[in-house]
């Protein structure tokens, strides 16, 4: 797959500090990705657009965690 029209955004939930960031990249269509702002080359996580949808639902409904 070919990720190169990916246009990534820092995760509305990411901490200020750096720390613990996700990016998420949803214009490709079909897919949304997937990976952490501090490893970016380490992999990338590949959803559909339904998957993606149902996680974001579930986190909403169980709130912060920590």
């Amino acid at each position: 797959m070919d990720l190169n029209g990916a246009t990534w955004r820092k995760s509305t939930r990411s901490g200020s500090g750096g720390g613990n960031c996700v990016e998420v990249a949803d214009n490709l269509p079909g897919v949304v990705l997937v990976r952490d702002t501090k490893d970016r080359d380490g992999g990338t996580l590949h959803f559909s657009p339904d998957n993606w949808q149902g996680f974001v639902n579930l986190a909403k409904q169980i709130g912060p965690v920590g």
